[in-house]
């Protein structure tokens, strides 16, 4: 079962821009299609703006911009784009991510310019219209754009979140207890590791005393706190920290040659010689020789399909 991530129409080749064309990402069509089912939206195609169509652009104040024609400041699509957004933060919300249009006036995620009486863009950027709704709706779920998802760490970092929220919601859907909350967060012990160990640290702490709390306000707490950690990027250095952990699983089943080879292989990892997918290849060839149960729970092993070969560039 494919897991279900919104995104901008023309990104999967569909012809709805202003000018008739598309912006095809083939990341999405011939990579992440395999693994995720997505449900294209195109906001102004949405409105009912034809193809093609004149261009809008954002004005005035950053914090709640007006959408409206470029040339033509009367035609203003404000409100439908922000209901339209709205409308569907509603229709969608068992989606797990969102990939959206870059500087799109209502896809754009992150520098959509907001131009200014003088007509220039404001020193501050904004955010399109029916991007900030989907936003404010669900401001957890993993959401980039194109041009970023090129950067290989964001990449891989989007896409890491997108599969821990699809992993979370199977949690949810299954009945939360406490129990099933505290197996989730050992399960991601060296993930949240990986991307802030003194986070990893809080949230433990937050789940020391879990049976005292109510379940269902904890785990929304925990939840978003989970989410926050993943998105900040893990570094060689986090890396080279968990793997060093995980390796000590190994230190009385490895042959003196193969524990100094594994340790060469991430100390060479740490000074950037190697991609990530070296020293985790090594790791699971170990421990399919000498399984480990704990270590056969953690995601950080798989936290995603190989096929995706995020690990190899980062």
């Amino acid at each position: 079962m494919r897991i279900k991530v919104g995104i901008s129409s023309c990104l999967l080749g569909e012809s709805v821009r202003f000018d008739g064309g598309h912006k095809h990402l083939r990341l999405c069509t011939e990579s992440l299609s395999r693994f995720f089912e997505f449900v294209p939206e195109c906001p102004e195609v949405g409105i009912g703006m034809g193809i093609p169509r004149k261009p809008i652009r954002l004005i005035g104040d950053v914090e709640s911009p007006q959408a409206v024609a470029v040339h033509d400041d009367r035609l203003n699509y404000t409100d439908k784009l922000t209901a339209f957004g709205e409308q569907k933060a509603r229709e969608h919300s068992d989606l797990c991510g969102y990939i959206f249009m870059k500087n799109s006036p209502s896809c754009g995620l992150f520098r959509v310019k907001v131009y200014q009486e003088n007509g220039c863009p404001a020193p501050e950027p904004g955010r399109g219209l029916y991007a900030d709704a989907l936003k404010k709706a669900h401001p957890l779920i993993p959401m980039e754009e194109l041009g970023r998802l090129n950067d290989p760490l964001l990449r891989e970092n989007f896409i890491t979140r997108v599969f821990a929220y699809h992993d979370w919601q199977k949690l949810v859907d299954s009945g939360l207890t406490h129990h099933k909350l505290i197996q989730f967060h050992t399960r991601y012990k060296y993930t949240l590791m990986a991307h802030s160990p003194k986070d990893y640290g809080e949230l433990g702490r937050m789940l020391a005393d879990a049976g005292k709390h109510d379940i269902d306000t904890l785990a929304k707490s925990y939840f978003s706190e989970l989410m926050t950690v993943l998105s900040r990027i893990a570094s060689r250095k986090t890396h080279t920290n968990v793997l060093m952990h995980i390796q000590g699983y190994l230190k009385q089943k490895l042959s003196r040659s193969e524990k100094q080879e594994l340790a060469d292989i991430i100390n060479r990892y740490r000074t950037a010689e190697l991609p990530l997918i070296v020293p985790i290849t090594l790791l699971k060839h170990h421990f399919s020789n000498h399984p480990d149960p704990y270590i056969a729970e953690q995601a950080y092993l798989q936290p995603y399909p190989d096929a995706l070969s995020l690990r190899n560039a980062i």
